[in-house]
């Protein structure tokens, strides 16, 4: 047994591999190439000897710097970095003691805290996006092979006007894909953090002063930095304007929201008495520990499971927005552990709706049955607009709620009750042909799917620029 958190009770990310993205090794580790990266680039702009850089570059290996001892530092300095930083340092020593006097050069710790949280929201806003991806390929392949397969569609949980499953696929799909357009935006925003004690960049400067134009060199350092870490430069330093995290909170809410949208409808559909899509049954997938018979549906129930999740933990990121001061106590604080666990759910969320999308596994059968459970009534609506300009619209509507509730009680079928009723009142017989076919009664269904098809072609094809 260890202090390792493998997941046991985190549901939504567990077995993932999105608690890699942003555990301790791989924020030391972004800590470390943060390091590398500020000393390759001051070595480039004459600030440092180049010699340094390469000692850092050689000293800044994560074996070299304890976890434990980071975190105790914690509980002294209220941060991680500075004990960090003196690890660092004593690497740096062995390999090379004059090289130890520039680690670290002019930094402050939330320069390094942040720009290493923003490699780890790149490095998860990647993988997210690459699920998604995978989630999208797989509902657009849905979406196009059910284009025309009707189904009924449900409001306040009942049965409405026939849809097509092809529509409620690309409705998934079109959610997916705003998660894509947000999550690449956002990945492509992230800036590098370089600020100083005070945002002013004041101590950059100073130790620039023998480069002839300290100014402009401490300017072009923020560039250099993010260029080698594949980050975004800052207009201004954001030790006090979190936007950048907050940025990244709205996309991953936007993420887990849309794929929460996608699981609930499948949790709905896969009931027992519905049974219009499933998800593929695998050995142990779904078992339960007590009923032999059970297929629970489990990655539905693991995406619903994240998109309840991150709402609360993401608000933690935009109440810290009201920080005071050019560096806060306590808001800046609070961000990361939350920030983390947002990146973990989010990561988990996608993981498991590739997964969803890929096994699901529809049944036009049970569809068409649903579709007769209302003998007749799901296409009601269309029935009205024909009788409308028979009877008047008021009429034709009272006619057929009667003839309706008539059918409900009696177990019959609409179009027979209809026709006694039309018999009654004088008039003839609707002779529309399929007026009670609900395959002929989905609206523009088709040509909407095929306009979420077409986004999905431009996104993916946003993938292979």
């Amino acid at each position: 047994m260890t202090g390792v958190d493998h997941g046991i009770l985190a549901p939504a990310w567990a077995a993932t591999g999105a608690a890699d993205l942003v555990d301790d090794n791989a924020l030391l580790t972004a800590m470390l190439t943060t390091e590398v990266a500020l000393a390759d680039a001051q070595a480039e702009l004459g600030v440092i000897p180049a010699d340094a850089a390469k000692a850092i570059r050689v000293a800044a290996v994560p074996a070299r710097i304890d976890p434990a001892v980071v975190a105790a530092g914690v509980r002294e300095t209220a941060n991680p970095v500075v004990a960090f930083v003196g690890q660092l340092t004593a690497a740096v020593t062995a390999v090379d003691a004059s090289a130890a006097e520039y680690v670290h050069r002019g930094s402050t710790s939330q320069d390094i805290l942040d720009t290493a949280l923003t490699l780890l929201c790149a490095a998860t806003l990647g993988r997210i996006e690459h699920d998604l991806l995978a989630c999208a390929r797989s509902l657009a392949g849905h979406a196009d092979r059910h284009r025309d397969t009707p189904m009924a569609g449900r409001t306040l949980t009942q049965h409405a006007v026939p849809v097509t499953f092809g529509l409620k696929a690309a409705t998934w799909l079109h959610l997916v894909l705003d998660a894509v357009e947000r999550v690449r935006r956002t990945r492509a925003a992230l800036p590098v953090s370089l600020g100083g004690a005070a945002g002013t960049l004041a101590a950059y400067q100073q130790y620039a002063l023998g480069t002839g134009d300290p100014a402009g060199t401490t300017l072009r350092l923020p560039a250099l930095v993010a260029r080698r870490l594949g980050l975004a430069e800052p207009s201004l330093p954001w030790h006090g304007i979190r936007t950048p995290l907050a940025d990244v909170a709205s996309a991953l809410l936007v993420t887990t929201g849309g794929l929460g949208k996608l699981a609930a409808d499948v949790l709905v559909l896969t009931r027992t008495e519905i049974g219009e899509v499933a998800e593929e049954q695998a050995p142990g997938r779904g078992a339960s520990s007590a009923m032999p018979q059970k297929h629970n549906p489990v990655f539905s129930t693991l995406v619903a499971t994240a998109a309840r999740q991150l709402p609360p933990i993401v608000l933690v990121l935009f109440g810290s927005m009201a920080v005071e001061d050019e560096r806060s106590s306590g808001g800046w604080h609070a961000e990361w552990q939350p920030l983390r666990e947002c990146l973990r759910i989010a990561a988990g969320a996608a993981a498991n709706a590739a997964c969803l999308a890929a096994s699901l596994r529809v049944s036009p059968e049970a569809m068409a049955a649903n579709l007769r459970l209302t003998r007749g009534a799901v296409v009601s609506e269309r029935v009205n607009a024909v009788l409308a300009p028979l009877l008047g619209k008021a009429n034709a509507k009272r006619m057929l709620a009667e003839a309706t509730a008539q059918a409900e009680r009696e177990g019959a079928d609409l179009v027979d009750v209809l026709a006694v009723a039309l018999d009654k009142a004088g008039m003839p017989g609707l002779e529309v042909p399929g007026l009670f076919d609900p395959s002929n009664y989905t609206g523009i269904s088709g040509p909407l799917v095929d306009r979420a098809l077409a986004r999905f072609d431009s996104v993916f094809e946003g993938e292979l620029a």
